[in-house]
């Protein structure tokens, strides 16, 4: 079992920033994808960003692009998403999770966090 904590959430101003952070421990030998999905209220939980656990192959969903990086430290195994320029609709909560293989469908995700909240104001 893959243990990802998350923490960075917090709420901002339309046009702040956050950074959030996911510490990864435990059976980590078969992850091979490290991610970040949000929900929303009324919404269906949506990818965000991905990167392989070697810290590349960074993947975003197209809403985020420009605005959000993804990255990994690998001496810390901790995987970071900074949020700039966030909006209202970024609002959701933040979830860390992992998985064997890629994918933009949370079900491959078989390890999660407890989640994040990110409310950006208008």
């Amino acid at each position: 079992q893959v243990r990802l904590v998350e923490s960075g959430g917090g709420l901002v101003q339309t046009g702040e920033s956050l950074r959030l952070s996911c510490a990864a421990s435990g059976r980590t030998f078969r992850t091979i994808v490290l991610a970040w999905f949000r929900l929303a209220p009324g919404k269906d939980r949506e990818f965000v960003a991905s990167i392989r656990w070697s810290g590349g192959d960074a993947r975003y969903r197209d809403s985020v692009k420009g605005r959000f990086t993804i990255s990994k430290d690998n001496a810390t195994n901790a995987i970071y998403l900074q949020m700039n320029d966030l909006k209202p609709e970024d609002t959701a909560s933040y979830y860390c999770a992992s998985s064997p293989v890629f994918s933009f469908n949370y079900r491959a995700y078989a390890s999660w966090g407890q989640g994040t909240q990110v409310t950006v104001s208008s």
